[in-house]
């Protein structure tokens, strides 16, 4: 009943070393949890300069990018919610409604720059809810007239894989991506961010925060994360949970309702905490991710993964995947919480690679979608691998 990833009580949990400063994020792909960061000036000649706007769930935030992929700003809000609570779309979009213009404000101070300097806006066109998508996107609309500038709609999830890459200087890996909302494998091919596997029901994020809300977990900074934090204490007991990988997909269905049953069984019994229930989901849940992104790699012939979306920041997951990886003579890149965890950059910098390549949207064509699949996406900008 143990997974193949189970670590030993007794073995050391190794710390993410994070060096902080204002400008680019780039990560040691030697040790996959540091990082460092370089200063360089606003903007040089014939730089270009763009604005990403990201409100696709209950984070809102705004980013400034530069053409060679340096982050110069990248403040964001979350709107939390009291234990026990999810965020609905009418609450969420009340709440960028009331912020996001403070953001822009900060954004442009902290990258010391004025409207005048930014060639086009970015804005997140979907997947996402319906309500918070539209909120920001009315934003850019007004901010896209008062300034002049073009609009760039960006798919979120392809806003996720752009940030990794350039952050992480991962040329073409495998990708995990993994959040509230989706959950996929992905590998790059024709022109097309392809999706070799993914959740059949329910996204991993999504499975994690019913979870925490079922035990009373706050929801500040993130569910996800303090079970994370929760799961440290645990590992002296295992429970078993369902292991559910269909080929390439998975099911988080099942698991979910197992680990709230068990929860609702046994903890005021005694017989498990919470911490062995969230051990023993992490695990679970952990070691299936690895199994199907193992497979996509095996299948494409790429030793290198790249984990991106909110989920991604997990220090556990990254740890399992980097056993794996390394198995195979391969990388794992990862990032931190600040560009995992949807950020205003990220929308920015894949919105910036689509206009310069031609791409903008017209006005009339400035809407959202709740439904908008990462395969989608016609890739233009990598001239890397046709």
């Amino acid at each position: 009943g143990t997974p193949r990833f189970r670590r030993p009580p007794s073995a050391s949990r190794r710390t993410r070393v994070v060096h902080v400063f204002p400008e680019r994020l780039v990560f040691s792909t030697d040790k996959p949890h540091s990082c460092a960061m370089t200063k360089s000036p606003v903007k040089h000649p014939g730089q270009t300069l763009a604005m990403g706007f990201e409100g696709s769930a209950n984070k809102v935030a705004v980013g400034v990018v530069r053409s060679d992929g340096h982050i110069l700003s990248n403040p964001r809000r979350t709107y939390i919610t009291p234990p026990g609570t999810g965020f609905l779309p009418r609450e969420t979009a009340e709440h960028h409604r009331a912020v996001v213009l403070d953001i822009v404000k900060q954004a442009l101070e902290e990258a010391n720059i004025t409207p005048e300097d930014l060639d086009v806006l970015t804005y997140t066109k979907g997947p996402g809810m319906g309500a918070p998508l539209v909120s920001v996107a009315v934003v850019v609309r007004m901010l896209s007239q008062i300034w002049r500038k073009p609009i760039v709609a960006v798919n979120h999830c392809v806003g996720h894989i752009e940030m990794g890459r350039v952050v992480c200087g991962a040329k073409d890996p495998v990708v995990l991506y993994v959040s509230g909302g989706n959950t996929q494998v992905i590998a790059y091919n024709e022109r097309r961010y392809r999706i070799f596997g993914e959740t059949i029901d329910i996204a991993v994020g999504n499975c994690l925060d019913r979870f925490a809300r079922e035990i009373g977990l706050s929801n500040d900074p993130s569910p996800g994360y303090n079970i994370e934090q929760l799961a440290k204490h645990g590992g002296e007991v295992y429970v078993e949970m369902p292991y559910t990988v269909k080929g390439m997909d998975i099911s988080l269905s099942g698991i979910e309702t197992f680990a709230k049953t068990e929860a609702r069984t046994h903890l005021k019994t005694g017989k498990y905490t919470k911490a062995d229930l969230c051990y023993s989901l992490q695990e679970t849940i952990f070691a299936m991710l690895v199994e199907i992104t193992e497979r996509t790699m095996a299948h494409c012939g790429s030793d290198d993964v790249l984990i991106v979306g909110g989920v991604g920041c997990n220090v556990r997951l990254q740890e399992m995947m980097t056993q794996m990886a390394s198995q195979r003579g391969g990388k794992t890149y990862g990032m931190d919480e600040r560009y995992c965890v949807d950020n205003g950059a990220m929308i920015a910098y894949a919105g910036l690679l689509a206009f310069q390549e031609g791409q903008v949207t017209q006005m009339k064509d400035t809407t959202c979608t709740q439904r908008y699949r990462t395969d989608d996406v016609l890739v233009t900008w990598r001239k890397d691998k046709q």
